[in-house]
C-alpha cells in the first residue's frame, strides 16, 4: 500500500482555503476515486491526469486508487487541482519522493498530453497559501510572474508534467518547443472568460491604448470641477441633464484622474480580477483604476456578484478601487440598484447562496448619469418636452431616497455653448494638471489621517468629523439650518463635511472654512449659494 500528498488552494470567491490532495494505492481492481465535494469539472480531472501521466512517460498504477481533497466540507471546484493530484498518485506510486511533494502547493491544469496550463485566481490562491505558511509553490509556467507577487514565497513555473517530474527527481529537465508560428497562444484561453467585455475590464473606456483626456470636454466648469472633487477625496457622484450635454465623456476621465493603486490596493484589484478571468495577459500586477461600466439591463446578480454554485465577483468587485458608472441609471432595475446601498456603506458586498456566503471587496467611487425624462428635454427651455409631470416625477423616482442620500456630489449638466464647442472659449485644463492637484490633496489627507484605517475623506465616520476633525468656528452654520429645516438628514451632513475636508486640501487649507461648507452644500443640494466653482478657484 502507497499514501502520499500534495497541497492546492480551492477558492472561495476571492479567498482561498489549503487543500491537503491525499492518494492512497491499495490491493484491489484498478479503479479511480475522487472524494472531497468536487465539481463535474474536478470529477473530470481523473481522465485528464491518466492520459497527463500516460503521455509524459511515467506508468499509471493499476491499483485501487483514492484521492481526498482535505477538508472534505469545503467545496471544491475548477480545474487548478490537476497538477496536485497528479503528483500525489506518482509519490503514491513511489514515482516520486512523497518527502519532496508534501508541503508543496501545486495550481494547474493537466492537458492530455501532459502540459500545464494556466488557470484563473492564481495570486489569491498563492497569497492564500502564503497566510499559511507554505514557502514553495508550483504553478503554469504563463501565471510565474503573477504568483512571484506574493513575497516570501519561492515559485516555480513549469510547462509541462514531465518538467516537474525531472525537477523533482532531480533529473535533466527536457525542453518543451513553444508554439512560435505568430498565432495567439492557446494557452492562455483559460486566463480570459469569454463575454466579459471591455467595460468589465481594464480597458480604456475609448478604446486600447488610449488615455481620454479631461481636455476634451468642452466647456462644463462645475462638473469638471466636481469630478476633481469626486476624485480627490472618493466621493460618489451624480451628472443630471439633457443628452449630448457631456455626463458619459466626464465620466470617462475619471479614473484616469485618480491617482496610481498603491501595492496593497494593486495586490487587491489584481486578486479580484484573476478570480473574475479579466486579467490582462503579460500585465500580472493592475496599477492603475478600474473602470466599469455595466449596461442598464444588468441584473442585481450581475452587479454585486453571484452565479451558479459559488457567487462570482460583479460590476462593484471589479470596480474596486476604480470608479463604478451607471450611464442611464434610471433605467435600471429597482432592485439592482437598492443592491448597491449596502457596498456603498461597507465597501464590501456579502453574497449568500445554496453553495456558501462569499465575501467580496466592493470599495469603488461610483459614478450616476441621469436624464431628467424620458426624452431627455424636460430641464431645456423651449425644447418641446412632452412627458406629463407625473411621467417625470415618476422616472426621477427610480433613483431611491436612501440611495441618493449616499451620493454627496450632484451636479447639473448644462448643455454646450456654441463658444464652448468650437473652442472659442479655450480649452480646460488636462488631465495630468487636475490628477496632480488630486495627488496633493490625498497626500494632505493621508498625512492628516495617518495612524487611522482611514485614507481618504470619504471613509472618515461621522464622529471623527464632529468631534476631532473640527472645521472652523461658524463655519458650519449654513449646514446646520439645512439640517433643521429638513434640506439634509445627519448622514447629509457627515457627507458635506467629508466634502469640505476635500474642498480644503484641494486648496491647501489646513481645515474646512465657511467657503469650504458652501462649496460642499451646493454640491450636495445643488441649491446656488454663490460659491466659487469656476476652474481654479479652489
Amino acid at each position: 500500500m502507497g499514501y502520499a500528498r500534495a497541497c492546492s488552494v480551492a477558492l472561495v470567491g476571492v479567498e482561498g482555503v489549503v487543500v491537503e490532495v491525499q492518494a492512497d494505492l491499495e490491493p484491489g481492481v484498478a479503479a479511480f476515486t475522487l472524494v472531497g465535494l468536487p465539481d463535474k469539472s474536478l470529477i473530470e480531472s481523473r481522465d485528464r491526469v491518466r492520459a497527463a501521466v500516460v503521455n509524459s512517460g511515467a506508468e499509471w498504477p493499476q491499483k485501487k486508487l483514492t484521492v481526498g481533497l482535505s477538508p472534505a466540507s469545503v467545496p471544491k471546484s475548477g480545474s487548478g487541482f490537476d497538477l496536485a493530484v497528479a503528483c500525489a498518485v506518482l509519490g503514491a506510486a513511489e514515482r516520486l519522493d512523497p518527502a519532496a511533494i508534501a508541503d508543496v502547493v501545486m495550481i494547474g491544469e493537466l492537458g492530455l498530453d501532459g502540459r500545464v496550463r494556466p488557470v484563473r485566481g492564481v495570486l489569491p490562491a498563492v497569497l492564500a497559501a502564503a497566510e499559511a505558511g507554505y514557502q514553495q509553490v508550483v504553478v503554469p509556467e504563463q501565471t510565474a510572474g503573477e504568483a512571484a507577487l506574493v513575497p516570501g514565497v519561492s515559485v516555480l513555473g513549469v510547462r509541462s508534467l514531465r518538467q516537474l517530474i525531472a525537477i523533482l527527481c532531480d533529473e535533466p529537465v527536457p525542453d518543451e518547443p513553444v508554439d512560435d508560428r505568430g498565432r495567439p497562444d492557446a494557452m492562455l484561453a483559460g486566463l480570459m472568460v469569454p463575454g466579459t467585455g471591455l467595460g468589465a475590464g481594464l480597458a480604456s473606456p475609448q478604446g486600447e491604448g488610449h488615455i481620454p483626456d479631461l481636455a476634451d470636454v468642452a466647456g462644463q466648469p462645475r462638473p469638471r470641477k466636481a469630478l476633481e472633487v469626486a476624485a480627490a477625496g472618493g466621493h460618489h457622484l451624480l451628472f443630471s441633464g439633457p443628452p449630448g450635454a457631456g455626463k458619459t465623456m466626464l465620466a470617462e476621465r475619471l479614473s484616469a484622474v485618480l491617482p496610481p493603486l498603491t501595492r496593497q490596493e494593486s495586490l487587491e484589484v489584481t486578486a479580484v480580477h484573476s478570480v473574475a478571468g479579466i486579467l490582462p495577459p503579460g500585465e500580472p500586477l493592475v496599477s492603475r483604476a478600474p473602470y466599469c461600466a455595466p449596461h442598464h439591463s444588468a441584473t442585481m446578480q450581475s452587479l454585486v456578484g453571484g452565479g451558479n454554485g459559488m457567487p462570482r465577483p460583479g460590476a462593484v468587485s471589479l470596480a474596486h478601487r476604480g470608479v463604478l458608472f451607471l450611464d442611464e441609471a434610471p433605467e435600471f432595475s429597482g432592485k439592482a440598484l437598492d443592491a448597491l446601498r449596502q457596498p456603498l456603506e461597507s465597501g464590501h458586498v456579502v453574497v449568500a447562496r445554496a453553495a456558501g456566503v462569499v465575501r467580496l471587496p466592493a470599495r469603488f467611487l461610483m459614478v450616476l448619469a441621469a436624464n431628467p425624462c424620458p426624452c431627455g428635454r424636460h430641464s431645456l427651455t423651449g425644447a418641446g418636452c412632452e412627458c406629463p409631470p407625473s411621467v417625470v416625477r415618476r422616472y426621477q423616482a427610480r433613483l431611491s431616497g436612501p440611495l441618493l442620500d449616499r451620493v454627496d456630489l450632484r451636479v447639473e449638466v448644462e448643455p454646450v455653448d456654441r463658444a464652448d464647442l468650437l473652442e472659442q472659449g479655450g480649452r480646460g485644463e488636462s488631465t495630468a494638471v487636475v490628477a496632480a492637484r488630486v495627488r496633493e490633496a490625498r497626500t494632505r489627507a493621508a498625512e492628516r489621517l495617518a495612524g487611522t484605517p482611514w485614507t481618504t475623506n470619504s471613509e472618515v465616520p461621522g464622529h471623527e468629523l464632529r468631534t476631532r476633525l473640527l472645521a472652523a468656528p461658524g463655519a458650519l452654520a449654513a449646514a446646520e439650518r439645512d439640517l433643521e429645516r429638513g434640506i439634509l438628514t445627519a448622514r447629509g451632513l457627515d457627507r458635506v463635511l467629508r466634502v469640505a475636508w476635500t474642498v480644503a486640501d484641494l486648496r491647501g487649507a489646513p481645515r474646512p472654512e465657511d467657503r469650504d461648507i458652501a462649496v460642499a452644500l451646493e454640491l450636495r443640494t445643488g441649491i446656488q449659494r454663490g460659491a466659487p466653482m469656476e476652474m481654479g478657484a479652489l
